[in-house]
């Protein structure tokens, strides 16, 4: 039964990858990115071949535990997630989001990757004028004046130059995973509509937007990153939290838009102005406190993936047991690409 269920699950999802080309559709997907690699290509066109069918099951590993979350998912539903997570961190060394684990999440990220699963990465962002490791409250929720924040975005700074020599440093782990041909889903300053993060509440085309346009062009024009599909990642608006659209950095530097959910319970409205800005974008659950059940799924069909944070099973194991084994849930098993009987074995050797 197992066997036939993945089979028939691996075929719809073979279908709809090639469903454009039998359908003779001449609209052609591709990431912002200019010459973006054929795997982030891939990635993308898969993306919106399953929205409003089908939704990627994902987990996120925390920098300390590495990718260990994955078998424990597995143990709990019989399946492994579809999705890898992981954070950059920020913190000293041997904590939960220690710096010291970077090349690590790399190497699993690639590792997880020829293993078949889709990687997803962030990074909480010290401030520009910390210098890591540091605290989470002291740097990532502190705040810049707004002389500071006119420094960060003007060439030639002092900050800027700072803000600079941070994003070189994430550069080079993300560069290991083009030369390895790893497509990344990459949601920088995420939640930038709170007012919790250094980044967070900053308006108008030299505030947020202005920060996007950065580091954008710090990855992909300086850097040459084409491997990123780049996440416009809010937080779902409630109170004191702005609209989705308020920092939207525009359509040219936007793949994928997914939005947070932790205490709103999925509401509908949270779904349908992201949905409108998005248009014909792909949307996603790019953090989740719970991972959302099949009757909200059906409610809301254009989710693509949910990322669980925290703890496998989240505050509802029997709805992440059900959702992991229904036909609506992608998991590493159901995936066009990955054949579990014969396992692609991975040599940490670049080629």
């Amino acid at each position: 039964m197992g066997k036939t269920k993945a089979a028939l699950r691996m075929l719809l999802s073979f279908v709809l990858i090639n469903s454009s080309i039998l359908l003779g559709q001449e609209k052609k997907i591709r990431p912002v990115t200019p010459n973006a690699s054929p795997e982030a290509v891939k990635l993308l066109e898969f993306i919106y071949e399953i929205s409003g069918k089908q939704i990627l099951a994902g987990q996120h590993c925390a920098p300390l535990v590495g990718d260990t979350r994955l078998s424990v998912v597995h143990r709990m539903t019989n399946h492994y997630p579809a999705l890898f997570g992981q954070d950059f961190g920020f913190s000293y060394p041997g904590y939960w989001d220690g710096i010291n684990y970077r090349q690590r999440i790399v190497d699993d990220a690639i590792r997880r990757h020829h293993e078949g699963f889709i990687i997803t990465l962030m990074w909480h962002a010290v401030l520009p004028t910390h210098d890591e490791p540091v605290e989470f409250r002291e740097s990532i929720q502190a705040d810049l004046t707004d002389q500071e924040w006119q420094e960060l975005i003007t060439p030639g700074t002092r900050i800027h130059e700072r803000w600079k020599s941070q994003v070189d440093v994430i550069a080079w782990f993300l560069k290991q995973l083009k030369y390895a041909k790893v497509p990344v889903l990459w949601r920088p300053y995420h939640e930038m509509n709170g007012d919790w993060f250094w980044w967070g509440k900053k308006p108008g085309p030299d505030g947020y937007k202005k920060l996007w346009h950065m580091i954008f062009d710090r990855l992909v024009n300086f850097h040459g990153l084409n491997n990123l599909i780049w996440v416009y990642n809010t937080n779902e608006v409630k109170e004191n939290v702005d609209p989705h659209e308020t920092y939207y950095p525009g359509d040219e530097f936007v793949d994928i838009l997914a939005t947070d959910v932790y205490t709103e319970g999925f509401n509908q409205m949270n779904y349908d102005t992201l949905l409108a800005l998005a248009k014909d974008k792909p949307i996603a659950l790019g953090e989740v406190g719970a991972i959302p059940s099949l009757e909200i799924l059906e409610k809301q069909p254009r989710w693509t993936w949910f990322m669980l944070w925290g703890e496998p099973g989240g505050r509802d194991f029997r709805t992440a047991f059900e959702v992991y084994r229904s036909e609506r849930a992608l998991t590493l098993v159901d995936l066009p690409w990955v054949d579990m009987d014969q396992p692609r074995m991975h040599h940490p050797l670049l080629k």
